[in-house]
């Protein structure tokens, strides 16, 4: 048996799991800090603070003993990405031998690191792709780019993967799938605020078109391999994030565009990634005297951080 330990028992958390277990050569087991999760887990099979009407596979396990992490033979972190580096320094104190630690979190530190070269563990990958976590429970078929070494990647895809209706594509380039999957959430904003505005796929795909010339240039300013654009965590992740209402950062972009007020970010009560990416990003392009590279990122910041006006964005980019 597979011994997987899925930690982060909340929304995507449960759906992968629940995934994982399809593979009945997977021993699944749940990590989580809520009681509540913990034992209707364990008592009746389902997690009904995140699926109200879906029941898990029997064979999951719910539990918040960092003892279950001493025989793991791959972690899945679904955690907050601000908790991901201090997880998992607490929980290498209980591995017994060398697991695959795979970060499913999507962001950046608040210093601009990449949170997956922050893990202390020798065997360590990004999984990253086109994933509702709605459409994951429902059993639709899902796709993710894992970035890590292609002994892991084999490992992984050929002895963990089978019959869960995952799909796999691969790079050794791990920074460039963490990239890809923090730069989606800030143009997915860009691309709401046009949706809002004029609801038009012509309008929509005009700025689809420059956030994916601007992505590539990040990538190779990040020092990453520009091709992975072409992965499921490229061009996938960003069509489901920018095109599908399901997605926070779009409706935040969408609300804006229709004349909608946005509060202050600290006093929200959703998080929305995409708007911290912009602040980080455009500090980085301006160090390098770039902005003028990147007018999606430059009046995204304006609009956000400057008090610009609504038309002046749509004016710089749809030009």
């Amino acid at each position: 048996m597979n011994e997987i330990v899925v930690a982060g028992a909340g929304v995507f958390g449960t759906s992968v799991a629940e995934r994982l277990a399809w593979n009945k050569n997977n021993h699944v087991v749940l990590h989580t800090i809520e009681t509540d999760v913990m034992e209707d887990i364990n008592t009746n099979h389902q997690n009904t603070k995140y699926f109200p009407t879906k029941f898990l596979n029997p064979g999951i396990t719910a539990t918040d003993d960092d003892t279950v992490f001493q025989n793991a033979d791959a972690v899945l972190l679904v955690l907050p990405s601000s908790v991901i580096v201090p997880f998992s320094l607490r929980i290498k104190k209980q591995a017994k031998h060398n697991p695959l630690i795979v970060n499913l979190a999507k962001g950046m530190s608040d210093s601009g690191a990449f949170i997956t070269e922050d893990i202390p563990f020798e065997r360590r990958a990004s999984m990253k792709g086109p994933s509702f976590a709605i459409e994951t429970m429902n059993g639709f078929p899902t796709s993710f780019t894992f970035g890590g070494n292609k002994e892991d990647y084999e490992y992984f895809s050929s002895t963990v993967l089978p019959k869960t209706g995952f799909t796999l594509d691969w790079t050794e380039d791990v920074r460039s799938v963490e990239l890809c999957s923090i730069l989606k959430n800030m143009y997915a904003i860009a691309i709401g605020l046009v949706s809002g505005k004029y609801g038009s796929p012509n309008v929509d795909f005009l700025v689809y078109t420059k956030a994916v010339r601007e992505m590539r240039k990040l990538l190779d300013i990040y020092g990453c391999n520009p091709e992975t654009i072409f992965c499921y965590c490229g061009l996938g992740d960003l069509g489901l994030t920018a095109l599908n209402d399901l997605s926070r950062n779009r409706t935040f972009g969408m609300l804006i565009g229709k004349g909608f007020l946005f509060n202050d970010e600290k006093n929200a009560a959703t998080v929305i990634e995409g708007r911290r990416t912009i602040k980080l990003i455009r500090e980085k392009i301006k160090t390098l005297g770039r902005e003028n590279e990147f007018p999606v990122v430059e009046n995204l910041y304006k609009l956000l951080y400057e008090n610009g006006k609504l038309n002046e964005y749509f004016m710089a980019v749809l030009k």
